[in-house]
């Protein structure tokens, strides 16, 4: 599978293009590669679709800013559907249409695509976008999952299949638009005759009109419900992600296409361990003898606790590094670590004889500090980091 191209590189934008010129780009890019300007052209249909799906996303603001943060991986949930469509060329002309003043194939006046049927076509509704939390924990986080949720949202009419018409009855033909889903109105300016179309009043654009609605849903092909929808996370994820379930969201009207679900990541406090990106922070206190002597000790990871040796002479604040124990990019090109911050315990009561020995032990030249160490303990720390 080829690489996909660069969003703004396709449109011809920077990437700090207002709202305006990604339209005015993706409009040029339309004309250019219109199918009924290039019929049987593949490679143009192809680059139809990809700017269309260049502008879906960068016009949408939050679509924008992932794509920004996270790049094409971002815009993706395996298995789950995705931020973007799997664009059909009908998909385009329903979705975009409006911004060629009315039917795509017209152009606005722009001319030579007049002809097409499918400029024609009738104004297809589109379902309203559902947003839902899911909270997940580290491991699951560190492995990605499968998440079945329970959505209400409006669902098709399953007595008129979505159609709003009872059973055994259909259609007429508007008589406003005479099926077409648009007016054409002509108005007489300075520069002569301009024709404008938009979705006609009578029929909301779909071109007929119910004889006999369904009792169930009033004629509207959609009623209130629940689903249980499947979720396929990835690993990596962050706090405040948003994936895209695409066609998961609210039914449209009478066979429209449906919303979108939103899924936005909530992240569970690990009680031992602290996220930072993808690495993992835990904060490890041991006993002066233990500082001292060296000890194995045991610490939590995502997948469960493991051994470690502390070494003779660890001083407090010392960094330990276990490679790749932290979280998965999401991108998946590289995996944190686990930081293990060690920390000394100092006790604040002693006995009388820890205190006699204590007072022995700091009269050896061992534990007296080294005088030409100039090193502060937050520049060590800073150290550990880079």
């Amino acid at each position: 599978m080829a690489e996909k191209r660069d969003f703004y590189e396709i449109l011809g934008v920077s990437r700090n293009a207002t709202k305006e010129e990604l339209k005015k780009a993706y409009r040029q890019m339309a004309i250019k590669y219109h199918p009924d300007k290039n019929p049987g052209d593949k490679e143009a249909e192809e680059k139809f679709k990809e700017a269309a799906e260049a502008y879906e996303v960068l016009s949408d603001d939050n679509k924008r800013a992932r794509y920004d943060q996270f790049g094409h991986a971002g815009m993706s949930n395996s298995g789950g559907g995705g931020f973007g469509h799997d664009w059909t060329i009908d998909d385009i002309f329903s979705q975009f249409g409006d911004i060629f003043g009315g039917h795509f194939g017209s152009f606005g006046g722009f001319g030579g695509f007049g002809g097409s049927s499918r400029g024609r076509s009738h104004r297809t509704t589109r379902g309203t976008d559902l947003r839902v939390k899911v909270k997940l924990n580290l491991k699951e986080i560190a492995n990605g999952v499968e998440k079945k949720i329970k959505v209400n949202k409006y669902v098709p009419c399953q007595s008129c299949h979505g159609t709003g018409a009872a059973n055994g009855s259909g259609y007429s033909t508007c008589s406003t638009c005479r099926g077409t889903g648009y007016v054409t109105r002509v108005a007489n300016t300075i520069l002569g005759q301009m024709q404008t179309s938009s979705p006609c009043p009578t029929c909301n654009g779909e071109g007929k009109i119910i004889t006999n609605k369904c009792t169930a849903c009033n004629g509207e092909g959609v009623i209130r419900d629940s689903e249980v929808i499947t979720i396929k996370i990835p690993a990596g994820v962050a706090e405040g992600m948003q994936l895209n379930v695409s066609g998961k969201g609210n039914a449209a009207r009478r066979g429209g296409v449906p919303g979108d679900l939103l899924v936005v990541i909530e992240e569970e406090k690990h009680p031992e361990l602290i996220r930072d990106g993808n690495d993992l922070i835990y904060n490890l206190s041991i006993s002066i003898p233990d500082a001292i002597l060296g000890a194995p000790v045991e610490i939590p990871t995502i997948e469960g606790k493991v051994k470690i040796k502390i070494e003779h002479g660890t001083q407090p604040g010392k960094i330990l590094r276990l490679r790749g124990k932290g979280l998965p990019d999401v991108n998946g090109y590289s995996r944190g670590d686990l930081l293990v911050a060690v920390n000394v315990y100092i006790p604040k009561t002693l006995s009388k004889d820890e205190k006699t020995l204590m007072e022995k032990l700091s009269a050896s030249p061992s534990f007296k500090p080294d005088p030409y160490e100039k090193t502060s303990f937050f520049e060590k720390m800073r150290g550990y980091f880079e």
